[in-house]
């Protein structure tokens, strides 16, 4: 369908609904009278003519950027209209920010990418290729965007997060560098609409890490150099810092902060009657949770080496699991470091061997096995809670809450029994069982929700009886990639032979 039909469709659809038929002013009050359905139907509509509008706007965006290229000099289309770029252009024209802007364009240019054809007035690099040559890795992604799979942000996600192919030690990547990105992109593709920009973003930027660990290496080195803390007083005298943070810190600092205000973030409800003491002092408690994070971080530089561990951090003391996928380690490069990527148990935040090599020899490593398609062992039913070591398979294998678009990570879940212990003698398995943050975890069992699983198939979601189709669900941890990467998809209509 043409995309003004599609919307002008969508605009008769908004039509019937009498409450939005008023002015502008009038809006807010009208709008209140719209019942639940009303409101999601509406919602929806408006999102969907919004993601046609976004369309549109980057490919004109990409349209002005190419009419603004430099040779075109002061004649082109945004210095005529006095912007010094073809983001400035856009941000005068839609009123939003820099950096919209230049989403816009980077989108719309990519968009354009393929699309002009040799006789236009183009550079030669934006005609389109022969077709007896491969399309451009990314080709997946243009599609997409068009036939309103994505929207511009998940695209942009996508597409800077991957970055671009690169072979080290040569000048243009294989074609099969090229498939192994174009794959992974077909990947986030189909898990876009269950993700949220942000972490499309991060995942995006976790896979290209695996597929390029010398690279990794060198973006890893490139954050540590890039560290510091910056200080400073404003004229009302009030103190200021700013940390640039290395990876391995960063991830560190949040794994203090999280284990201290865990408690307020929704942390399991099955805790020790003195954890749970400390969980209701922690809730009660006045302090903002900036300040709670700012009084944590004095306690700690003030403490030091002297405090206990409980003294500062409570029962639940901070840790960063590294999982590393053995089969994967690679060899070494000239300077001896390990060429593997390893990711944060909580986030998925890749590591590089380095920082792999140096773990392993300060702390050691577990061994989690698991077969072919990701699944651990199973470790039975001799009790009713899940163990530790458990949870850890569980979190390796799930990577947080498995909820569809939640984004708790593992360290923040309980461990759910899909099979009930009592009820239909479920095994405390860790393959019939998945991670639910808090609040999912009630509200499967407080209103109807099952996950089921059939064999060692898919976990599968049941909403209550009448509230729609069975999902499937979805691992969040980033190094699934390893147990199950991306099929190809027909490529038919957009991958020359």
């Amino acid at each position: 369908m043409k995309i003004l039909e599609a919307m002008s469709e969508l605009v008769a659809q908004l039509a019937a609904y009498e409450e939005l038929k008023v002015d502008a002013v009038d809006l807010p009050t009208t709008a209140c009278r719209l019942s639940d359905e009303s409101v999601l139907a509406t919602m929806c509509a408006f999102a969907a003519i919004a993601n046609h509008a976004g369309r549109a706007q980057a490919v004109l965006a990409g349209v002005a950027a190419h009419r603004s290229r430099r040779e075109n000099g002061h004649s082109g289309l945004a210095a005529v209209h006095g912007h010094a770029s073809p983001a400035a252009l856009i941000q005068a024209i839609t009123g939003g920010t820099k950096a919209d802007a230049q989403r816009q364009v980077r989108v719309g240019t990519a968009l354009l990418d393929g699309s002009l054809t040799a006789d236009a007035d183009v550079p030669t690099e934006l005609a389109v290729m022969p077709s007896a040559k491969r399309l451009p890795w990314h080709e997946p992604l243009r599609l997409a965007l068009l036939n309103g799979r994505l929207t511009s942000a998940q695209q942009d996600a996508i597409r800077t997060g991957l970055g671009e192919p690169i072979v080290h030690g040569s000048t243009e990547p294989s074609e099969a560098v090229e498939e192994a990105w174009s794959l992974a992109a077909e990947g986030f593709i189909a898990e876009a609409s269950s993700l949220t920009v942000e972490e499309l973003a991060r995942r995006a930027r976790t896979v290209r890490d695996m597929l390029d660990p010398v690279g990794a290496e060198d973006r890893f080195a490139r954050r540590y150099e890039s560290r510091s803390v910056r200080r400073w007083v404003d004229a009302d005298g009030q103190h200021h810092a700013r940390i640039d943070f290395d990876d391995e810190m960063a991830i560190w600092v949040g794994s203090v902060l999280d284990a201290a205000l865990r408690p307020r973030r929704g942390g399991p409800r099955f805790v020790t009657a003195e954890e749970k003491t400390a969980a209701d002092e922690l809730a009660t408690d006045p302090r903002s949770n900036e300040q709670l994070e700012y009084d944590l971080l004095m306690d700690l530089i003030r403490a030091g080496s002297l405090a206990t561990a409980p003294d500062v951090f409570g029962a639940r003391q901070p840790g960063v699991r590294m999982i590393v996928v053995k089969d994967l380690v690679g060899p070494r490069d000239a300077f001896g470091r390990l060429l593997a990527a390893g990711h944060a148990e909580d986030g998925g935040d890749a590591l590089p061997g380095s920082v792999i090599d140096r773990t392993l020899c300060v702390n050691g490593s577990i061994d989690v096995t698991v077969d072919r398609h990701g699944n651990p062992l199973d470790l039975g039913r001799e009790q009713r809670l899940f163990t530790a070591r458990q949870r850890v398979t569980l979190a390796a294998r799930d990577g947080g809450c498995v909820w569809p678009g939640c984004q708790r990570p593992a360290s923040y879940c309980e461990a759910h029994h899909c099979d009930h212990f009592v009820e239909h003698e479920g095994r405390t398995d860790v393959d019939r069982g998945v991670l639910l943050c808090r609040f999912h975890h009630m509200l499967l069992h407080n209103n109807g929700w099952r996950i089921r699983r059939d064999g060692m198939g898919p976990f599968v979601l049941h909403p209550p009886p009448g509230s729609g189709a069975p999902i499937v669900l979805q691992s969040k941890a980033a190094w699934k990639w390893a147990w199950d990467p991306p099929r190809p998809p027909d490529r038919t209509g957009w991958r020359a032979a």
